[in-house]
């Protein structure tokens, strides 16, 4: 099978945050710089590799950089050291908004993220109906994006980035905003994806999600991999540091 990404040794640092209220007496014991000046590893020493139509989960407790890695995958964020190489476009839903424009109507997101991804008009035109319908945004169309409420954020995103044929499908919490009877839409759709072939990474405190469609598990813990094996042995680690029984 072929690799479809490759994430060789990334480490991402970021900065912490400078201001901070202090104390008389700190200022008196450490003087008027006493702040937590410096950086931080989000990640580090990081290494796997996908192949085409694996579905992976990603796990780990919050703040431990999965979001950060499927930004590094997705191309919106560069690894301070290391690389990630990936194969083919990147369909992401990694926020609730799914990289809709707040101050457009959903009709012109809709063409504004398709043609994001290379679609052209005839072919947006083609899927704008299935894409509408998917959504149940129907008789908002003209409206906004910023009048929606969360949910109607995610069955829009979550309908255009899985209608415009990326062979990698990128999913950060999303499924976890909409209603029992949209999931179930999704779950469908996102089997269907996996059986033409697509490649799913998706990050999910779910089980239940997890269990639905990946099948090998990543394990982020302390800003490195901890473990990179089958999806039951990623959880079992997980569960395990995080205090979870198995009852």
């Amino acid at each position: 099978m072929s690799v479809v990404i490759d994430v060789k040794n990334i480490g991402v640092s970021f900065q912490r945050n400078r201001k901070r209220n202090f104390s008389v007496r700190e200022m008196l014991l450490q003087g008027k710089n006493t702040s937590p000046r410096g950086s931080f590893w989000a990640l580090r020493n990081v290494n796997f590799q996908v192949n085409a139509g694996e579905a992976v989960g990603l796990m780990g407790a919050n703040g431990e950089g999965k979001s950060t890695l499927l930004r590094l995958i997705a191309g919106v964020l560069l690894p301070d050291e290391g690389s990630v190489e990936v194969k083919g476009g990147v369909a992401p839903l990694i926020e609730l908004t799914g990289g809709l424009k707040s101050d457009l109507t959903a009709r012109d997101n809709i063409a504004l993220v398709a043609g994001l991804h290379g679609l052209k008009k005839a072919e947006v035109k083609k899927r704008f109906n299935n894409i509408v319908e998917f959504a149940e945004i129907g008789d908002f169309l003209d409206t906004p994006v910023r009048h929606f409420s969360s949910g109607m954020k995610v069955r829009l995103g979550f309908s255009i980035v899985t209608s415009i044929d990326e062979p990698i499908i990128l999913v950060d919490e999303a499924l976890a905003v909409g209603d029992a009877a949209f999931m179930q839409k999704c779950y469908v759709r996102m089997k269907d994806l996996l059986n033409q072939g697509k490649t799913l990474f998706l990050v999910s405190h779910k089980e239940k999600d997890l269990k639905e469609f990946c099948t090998r598990g990543l394990y982020l813990k302390d800003g490195t991999l901890a473990v990179d094996g089958t999806l039951t042995q990623a959880l079992a680690a997980y569960r395990a540091d995080a205090g979870i029984s198995d009852d």
